[in-house]
C-alpha cells in the first residue's frame, strides 16, 4: 500500500539495506478503494511527501487520468489537488520504482510473527518497562509463513486492513484483507501478526471501512449526467515535473455526477437491519470520520436532500465506474436497488459489490 512503498523507499533513501515484506508482490501498489491522490487537506500531504523525495506524486503524475485542483475559488492553503489514477498504471508505475531503487529489496511472504530481543527477567531494562506500563524488549526482525526469520535492525509496519481482516458484504462475513480488485477473490488476512502484537501489549483496537460496488460504464446513461472534464492543462503533483506535463495529458477523461435521492433515502433507512454485525462501534462500525457510508450520512443528516455521487472511471481501458459517495454493505439485492434509484444508473449493472472490512 501506499505507506509501505513510501516507508521502504524513505528508508533506502535514508542509507539503510532495506527488504519490503509482502504477501504478494504483484498488488504493490494496488489501490485498494478509490484510485485517486489527493483531495482536500490530503493534497497537501502528498506534496509534503513529494518535498521529502516520496513516490506518490512522481508515480500519480504517470498514472493520472483526471486532475483537478479542488477548492480554487478559495485561498491557496485550503485548495487540494487531486488526480484520478489508471489502476493498472499507477500499479505498474509504483513497481517499476520500487524494484529499481537503490538499496531495497523486495521479498514475497506474509509476516507472521515478530523476532523479539527481550531483556533478561529482573534487568534494569526488565523493570524499567514494567514500570512505565509499556511492552518489553526490541523487535529485531520478523518470522514468515513458511518459518523463515528475517532479522533487520528496525522493523516497521504498515498493516493497512489486514490485521485479523473480516470483509463483510450484508450478514455474510469471511475473513480476508481485502477482496482482489477485479474478482471474487480475497487476499487473506493477517492473524499471526495481530496476535503477536497482543501477545506484546500493544494498544489495539477495531476498525472499519468500506468501498462501493462497481458499476459497467456501459450500463450508465452519461446522457443525463452533468460532466465533469479535467481540467487543462493538469496541474501535475510532483515538484519535479513543475512547469511540465503530465504522462497522460493526451489522454485524459471526464467524470460525471448525479445524486441520491429521497426514494434512495428510503432504501437506506428500510435496510438498516440487512447491514452487517460489527465488532467495532457498538455493532455500528468505527469508520473514519471523513469518509462516511451512506447509511452513515442519511443517518447523520435527515434533512438533506440528496448528496452528490461522482462516477470515475478506473482507467483508460476499463469498463468500471468507481460511484464515489455510496460505500455502505448493505447485501447485493439492496445495493442495486439503492443504484438503480439515482438519475443515469436506472439500468446500472453492478460488476463487484460494496463491502466493508474490519481490521
Amino acid at each position: 500500500g501506499h505507506a509501505g512503498c513510501e516507508a521502504a523507499a524513505a528508508a533506502a533513501r535514508s542509507g539503510a539495506r532495506t527488504v519490503l515484506v509482502t504477501q504478494r508482490i504483484d498488488t504493490i501498489g494496488e489501490m485498494s478503494c478509490n484510485p485517486s491522490i489527493g483531495g482536500i487537506g490530503k493534497g497537501h500531504l502528498v506534496r509534503e511527501v513529494d518535498a521529502l523525495d516520496g513516490l506518490m506524486g512522481r508515480v500519480i503524475d504517470e498514472a493520472g487520468i483526471h486532475f483537478r485542483m479542488l477548492n480554487r475559488r478559495k485561498g491557496p492553503a485550503v485548495q487540494g489537488p487531486r488526480a484520478q489514477a489508471d489502476r493498472e498504471l499507477y500499479r505498474d508505475a509504483m513497481l517499476r520504482e520500487l524494484q529499481a531503487y537503490p538499496g531495497l529489496e523486495l521479498y514475497e511472504a506474509s509476516v507472521e510473527d515478530l523476532v523479539v530481543d527481550e531483556p533478561a527477567e529482573g534487568s534494569a531494562a526488565a523493570a524499567a518497562a514494567a514500570e512505565a506500563g509499556r511492552p518489553v524488549g526490541r523487535a529485531c526482525g520478523v518470522v514468515t509463513a513458511d518459518g523463515s526469520e528475517l532479522r533487520a535492525r528496525a522493523v516497521v509496519l504498515t498493516t493497512g486492513t489486514f490485521l485479523r481482516g473480516v470483509v463483510h458484504v450484508g450478514r455474510e462475513s469471511r475473513p480476508a484483507g481485502r477482496f482482489v480488485s477485479t474478482s471474487e477473490a480475497v487476499e487473506p488476512p493477517s492473524t499471526g501478526l495481530a496476535a503477536t502484537l497482543g501477545r506484546l501489549a500493544l494498544p489495539l483496537d477495531r476498525l472499519k471501512t468500506g468501498t462501493p460496488p462497481r458499476l459497467s460504464a456501459e450500463s450508465i446513461d452519461f446522457s443525463r449526467l452533468e460532466p465533469q472534464p479535467s481540467e487543462e492543462p493538469p496541474l501535475p503533483f510532483s515538484f519535479l515535473n513543475e512547469g511540465e506535463s503530465v504522462a497522460q495529458a493526451a489522454n485524459l477523461i471526464t467524470c460525471h455526477k448525479t445524486y441520491t435521492n429521497a426514494e434512495t433515502h428510503r432504501i437506506v433507512v428500510d435496510s438498516k437491519h440487512t447491514l452487517p454485525a460489527y465488532e467495532s462501534g457498538d455493532g455500528k462500525g468505527a469508520g473514519p470520520r471523513y469518509c462516511p457510508s451512506l447509511f452513515s450520512k442519511v443517518e447523520r443528516f435527515p434533512e438533506r436532500e440528496a448528496h452528490i455521487v461522482w462516477l470515475e472511471p478506473e482507467g483508460l481501458d476499463s469498463d468500471w465506474v468507481y460511484p464515489n459517495g455510496i460505500s455502505s454493505a448493505f447485501p447485493p439485492d439492496v445495493q442495486l436497488r439503492l443504484v438503480r434509484s439515482m438519475v443515469g444508473l436506472e439500468g446500472a449493472t453492478i460488476l463487484k459489490p460494496a463491502y466493508d472490512v474490519e481490521y
